[in-house]
């Protein structure tokens, strides 16, 4: 295999991981602002 078909493929995997690894850090930055503002809705619910 020639270097620069190597060269290719790595720089599309790191791609790859790259958009993976940002998908799951926006999900989870999603999945605790819904839970914190589902808490804090069932705080103030239980206040009245």
């Amino acid at each position: 295999m020639e270097a620069s078909n190597l060269f290719s493929i790595l720089v599309l995997v790191a791609f790859g991981l790259l958009v993976t690894v940002t998908g799951g850090v926006i999900y989870l930055t999603l999945a605790d602002w819904r839970d914190r503002r589902r808490q804090d809705k069932e705080k103030q619910a239980n206040r009245r």
